[in-house]
């Protein structure tokens, strides 16, 4: 336990066992009233039974009995001690290297600022006097506390739970182990200090960065005076830092050699991937592109979590309707399911999802895919390889002789991968692909601009779902707005819409989404089965138009009444749906 402990008091009655003894700090919070006592004791039980068990996590984190925020200002009274707001610190300042990281991760007090023989500290339970004396033992000062919130200390501290050297060594170790070190690849300078290398050290930053920002992507990009690095979050690109130009090619050489790509080669864009290995238990995987530019290579690094699939199909945002249509579509022996949507829209989370319903022991499912961006157990998975002649056609051709159940194609790019995936969807498989095109109808004429036959369209196609990522409100800061009924109507909403039931929000910014009024993405689907009726259209060579008027009238939301139903439900703003969908 983090607090100190007191004598123990006597018992109460003669015959009686001892009670547990009660910390200092639960005693004062008994004393001040903001416990009970058989809070305390139940929080004291949990504790006890479990390993390195802490007080004040059963009663902020766990069972959030105390408010954090009141807590922090009540101790700061109560032992005449400063508060701070972990929110207004730069932690980018912080003299993390005063305190030995396993130290700070056991004692869960962090240096702040140290002046001559004084280092001020943070730190959420000042009675736990233990930890105090040993940060004051290992640095041979006065320390001074200051008291901060409990709940954002911990989330600090997770975030530097595990050195930068360790990391690095984990990412250098796991790379080099898989890859081996070619005679012509060039690794670290000879036997350095790794965690010495700026490089090094700076990519790794970089990395962590976007990681704990909740990036999807990384993109470095040189040009004529400037060197900038941005970052992908909730699908809008930020700029993080411009770093000195003079080191574009050495982080470049580094990214390369990580991801296995040919570092001698800049003048044609190259692929590969890299693993990041983060605790024992998580590991990330960056696909990494390569761009020669005019000054210089501009490379983008796509963050792959493997948790992303496992999100469950409620978790993405498909309506109650919709969620019913696709389980009935993908449940289905054979057929083809299509996910469409432009670069980045989820299509392979959504792919993978349902794939991960289907992962059963009985099931035999192969994928093709450039590359296979999330590893699933169970899951026969094949990264095509163009020069190798590994293309999705070929994959496919070699598929259907390894008695398949279920094939995942990555992306239908040309007539040769459409025709197999089609033949393959009408001999007895289910067949899933993604393709780039802006909604459900135009997907069919699509293929059929490929070169596809209509007749194979109708009868092996069976739905097609397209979809849009939006930003989602920030749950904490979010605000009802009054709109005038024009601008609703003019945005899509029919006059039924409106009968006062609902109010849409408004972006407004906190700590929590940094300021920008959204954190994380809602899905905004349109999911069209293909009915007899939209069959007959595509025998007759029928357009999109044709297609969409008649899922109108059988029910199929487009894109812009779903994202609009999503703004009813309160997930996003109108501005949102408009940026990403068409009238």
């Amino acid at each position: 336990m983090s607090a100190h402990l007191q004598p123990q008091p006597k018992p109460d009655h003669a015959g009686k066992a001892e009670p547990a003894p009660m910390p200092g700090l639960a005693r004062v919070l008994i004393q001040h009233q903001l416990l009970s006592a058989e809070q305390a004791r139940e929080a004291l039980a949990k504790v006890q039974a479990t390993e390195n068990g802490n007080l004040l996590d059963e009663l902020v984190i766990n069972s959030k009995v105390l408010n954090p925020a009141r807590l922090a200002l009540f101790l700061a009274e109560t032992f005449g001690m400063p508060v701070m707001d972990l929110a207004s610190l730069d932690f980018a300042t912080l003299p993390l290297d005063q305190i030995d990281r396993k130290l700070l991760a056991e004692t869960r007090v962090i240096p702040l600022i140290k002046r001559g023989n004084r280092l001020s500290v943070l730190l959420s339970d000042p009675t736990d006097h233990q930890a105090i004396e040993r940060v004051k033992f290992q640095q041979q000062a006065i320390i001074d506390p200051i008291v901060v919130e409990h709940s954002k200390l911990v989330k600090l501290i997770q975030n530097l739970d595990q050195s930068t050297a360790d990391k690095l060594a984990d990412l250098i170790g796991d790379v080099e182990e898989e890859a081996g070190v070619t005679d012509g690849a060039v690794a670290l300078e000879d036997n350095a200090d790794v965690d010495d290398a700026p490089i090094v050290r700076f990519l790794q930053k970089v990395l962590m960065d976007a990681i704990q920002g909740g990036a999807s992507d990384i993109h470095f990009e040189p040009y004529e005076k400037f060197y900038r690095i941005r970052f992908r979050v909730d699908g809008e690109l930020r700029e993080i830092t411009q770093p000195p130009l003079v080191i574009k090619d050495k982080l470049a050489s580094r990214i390369k050699v990580i991801s296995r790509l040919d570092i001698s080669e800049k003048r044609v864009p190259q692929d590969g991937r890299m693993k990041l290995v983060i605790s024992n238990n998580r590991a990330i995987d960056f696909r990494v592109s390569t761009l020669p530019t005019l000054f210089g290579e501009k490379i983008v690094m796509r963050i792959l979590d493997p948790s992303s699939a496992k999100l469950g199909i409620d978790a993405l945002g498909y309506d109650p309707d919709q969620k019913k249509a696709l389980t009935e579509a993908i449940a289905r022996p054979y057929g083809m399911v299509l996910v469409t949507g432009p670069t980045g829209s989820g299509k392979t989370v959504s792919l993978y999802t349902c794939l991960n319903i289907l992962n059963q022991p009985g099931v035999n499912i192969a994928t093709a895919e450039d590359p296979a961006e999330i590893n699933l157990p169970g899951i026969n998975q094949v990264n095509v390889n163009d020069k190798a002649g590994l293309t999705f056609a070929a994959a496919l051709k070699s598929f259907l002789r390894q008695d398949p159940d279920i094939i995942m194609v990555g992306e239908i790019r040309d007539l040769e991968t459409a025709d197999i995936a089609i033949k393959a969807a009408q001999t007895g498989h289910m067949v899933m692909s993604t393709l780039h095109t802006n909604d459900a109808p135009t997907t069919l004429t699509r293929l059929m601009n490929m070169g596809v036959a209509p007749f194979n369209i109708a009868s092996s196609v069976i739905l097609i779902t397209a979809q849009r990522l939006a930003r989602r409100l920030c749950t904490q800061c979010k605000q009802p707005v009054d709109l005038d009924d024009d601008a609703l109507l003019a945005a899509g909403f029919t006059e039924d819409d409106l009968d006062g039931s609902w109010r849409p929000y408004k972006a407004v910014g906190c700590e929590r989404c940094n300021g920008s009024g959204y954190k994380g993405r809602v899905g905004i689907y349109q999911v069209m089965p293909i009915s007899e009726e939209i069959q007959r259209i595509i025998l007759n060579s029928g357009n999109a138009m044709e297609i969409a008027a008649q899922a109108k009238r059988e029910g199929v939301n487009d894109l812009r009444t779903s994202g609009l139903i999503k703004v009813k439900q309160g997930l996003t703003t109108i501005e949102e749906v408009l940026g990403v969908t068409n009238e």
